[in-house]
C-alpha cells in the first residue's frame, strides 16, 4: 500500500486545544529514544491504549488518532463512545466509526492523558494484511504537536525531544532548517518541482504516512500536468475506497538546496481525492520515499523542520514493476527439519549413519499465506496471466513463505530487468507464470 489512510471527519469536535495537553515526560527525562519498523518507507511504534500495547502508524497527514484491527486485542478498553461517519481518500461513501473520549496512550516514559481517538469498525478496513505486520492504529498531530520529534530512518529509532531551547539549540547546530507551516493540524512546506523544464513553486503536505515519494493535483492547477509517459495504477486505499491514479517521472524535485533527479510522481485522480477539504494552495505531498533519505526533526511548535542528508540520499527511484500488489491471506503450518544441537557421548564408526538420522526433529511453525491483491492494466504480471486473488505458492523456485511482504516488494521493484516466476493456485489448480521486469518510464 501506498497512502494507507487519509481523515476526514463529518462531525464537530467539542473538545478546545486547552484540553488536550498532548505527550506529556512522566519523568524528569530530556529526552525518549524508542526504535520503530520500517516497511515500505513507513513508520511503525508501539504504544499503549489504556493499558494495552498495540502498533500504530505514524502519519503526519492525519489530523487525529484512529484505531482498527482490534479483532486481536479485545481487552482493550474505550471510554465515552458515540458513533460518528470517516470519510476520506477514495471515491465511495462514508463509512460508520466510533469517536472515544479520557483515553490514556503511552509511549515510552511519556503519557498523554484525556486523548480522543476514533475507531473504524469495518473490519474490511484492514492495513495489517497489506503491511506484514499487525498494524492497529494510526497517530499524527497528536504525537508531534508538544515536542522535538526525531525520525531517524537509517536507525529505525524515533527520538522524541523535551521542547526546551537547549534541545532546540543542538538540533540547529547539526541540521538544515526548512519553515513549514501547521495548517488545520497537518505539515506543509514550500518546494519546487522542475516539469517540461519550467519550475514549478508548490506547496506539499508532508506525509509519512506516505511511501510513494510525491503526489501532485493536476486539478490544483494549470501549471501541473501528467507526463505523456506514464501508466495507470492503484495508488493506495482510503476510508472512502481505492485510490486510482497514474505514475510517471518529473525532471527534479527541489527543497531548499536539495535536489533530486528524475523522482516517481503519482497523481492520483480527481475522484479519489473528491472528499478532501484541501488547504489553500495545496498541490500535492511529499511522503517516505523521499523523506527516508533524510534524518530528520520535526518543530511543530516553530513551526520548523529538520534535514539532515544520509546515506540513502542518492539512491535511485524504483516503483513496483511487476504491477502485482501482493497482500497477506492468513496463516499456514509448515514442517521444518531442525537440527539437534547434541554431543555425542562416544565414537562409533560404525553406526555413523544412525547417529546422522538422530541429529533431526521436524516441528511445525506458522508461515504467511500471500495472494495477490491487485493486478495493475497491461502490466507484465497481467500480460503473463496471473489474477487477483490467486495464491502465491512459489516465488523464483522458492516457497513463497520464505519471503516477508518487504521482500517481495522489493524484489518487484528491482532496478535489473530480471524474470520473475510465480507458481500460484488459482480454484484448486497450480498454475505457473513467468514475466520480465521493465521500467516503462
Amino acid at each position: 500500500m501506498n497512502k494507507l489512510l487519509f481523515l476526514i471527519l463529518t462531525c464537530s469536535f467539542s473538545y478546545s486545544v486547552f484540553s488536550q495537553q498532548g505527550f506529556q515526560f512522566e519523568k524528569d527525562d530530556n529526552k525518549i529514544s524508542v526504535p520503530f519498523k520500517l516497511i515500505n518507507n513507513l513508520v511503525f511504534v508501539p504504544m499503549k491504549v489504556n493499558g494495552i500495547e498495540l502498533n500504530f502508524l505514524l502519519d503526519t497527514g492525519v489530523a487525529e488518532t484512529i484505531l482498527f484491527s482490534l479483532e486481536d486485542k479485545k481487552e482493550v478498553r474505550y471510554f465515552n463512545t458515540e458513533r460518528i461517519l470517516l470519510k476520506g481518500l477514495g471515491s465511495q461513501a462514508a463509512v460508520e466509526g466510533l469517536k472515544s473520549t479520557n483515553n490514556v496512550l503511552e509511549f515510552g516514559s511519556m503519557k498523554y492523558k484525556n486523548h480522543m481517538f476514533y475507531i473504524v469498525l469495518d473490519p474490511d478496513f484492514n492495513l495489517s494484511s497489506h503491511i506484514g505486520i499487525p498494524v492497529n492504529g494510526i497517530i499524527g498531530h497528536q504525537f508531534f504537536r508538544n515536542n522535538l520529534v526525531e525520525i531517524n530512518y537509517k536507525k529505525k529509532r524515533i527520538i522524541v525531544y523535551k521542547d526546551n531551547e537547549t534541545n532546540r539549540k543542538k538540533t540547529e547546530k547539526k541540521y538544515i532548517s526548512i519553515p513549514i507551516t501547521i495548517e488545520k493540524s497537518k505539515p506543509y512546506l514550500k518546494s519546487k518541482v522542475v516539469m517540461e523544464g519550467r519550475e514549478i513553486p508548490v506547496k506539499l503536505l508532508i506525509d509519512i504516512g506516505n511511501s510513494d515519494a510525491i503526489w501532485l493535483f493536476q486539478n490544483r492547477s494549470e501549471v501541473i500536468n501528467v507526463p505523456s509517459k506514464s501508466f495507470n495504477d492503484f495508488l493506495g486505499r482510503g476510508f472512502s475506497g481505492d485510490i486510482e491514479g497514474k505514475r510517471a517521472r518529473i525532471q527534479k524535485f527541489i527543497i531548499s538546496e536539495f535536489e533530486f533527479n528524475n523522482p516517481i510522481v503519482a497523481f492520483p485522480d480527481s475522484s479519489s481525492i473528491k472528499n478532501v477539504n484541501m488547504v489553500a494552495d495545496r498541490m500535492g505531498s511529499v511522503g517516505g520515499e523521499i523523506l527516508r533519505r533524510f534524518d530528520i526533526v520535526f518543530d511543530y511548535q516553530k513551526q520548523k523542520m529538520y534535514f539532515k542528508k544520509n546515506s540513502e540520499y542518492n539512491s535511485a527511484f524504483g516503483y513496483n514493476k511487476s504491477g502485482v500488489e501482493i497482500q497477506h491471506k492468513g496463516l499456514q503450518w509448515i514442517q521444518e527439519t531442525v537440527r539437534l544441537e547434541t554431543v555425542p557421548l562416544a565414537t562409533n564408526v560404525f553406526d555413523s549413519n544412525d547417529n546422522k538420522k538422530k541429529d533431526f526433529k521436524y516441528k511445525f511453525v506458522l508461515k504467511p499465506i500471500y495472494e495477490i491483491a491487485n493486478v495493475r492494466k497491461n502490466s507484465p504480471a497481467e500480460i503473463a496471466g496471473l489474477q487477483k486473488g490467486d495464491v502465491l505458492i512459489l516465488i523464483n523456485r522458492s516457497p513463497a513463505y520464505k519471503y516477508s511482504l518487504q521482500e517481495i516488494n522489493t524484489l518487484f521493484k528491482s532496478e535489473q530487468e530480471q524474470w520473475i516466476t510465480l507458481e500460484v493456485e488459482r480454484d484448486s489448480e497450480i498454475l505457473k507464470f513467468s514475466f520480465q521486469l521493465f521500467d516503462v518510464l
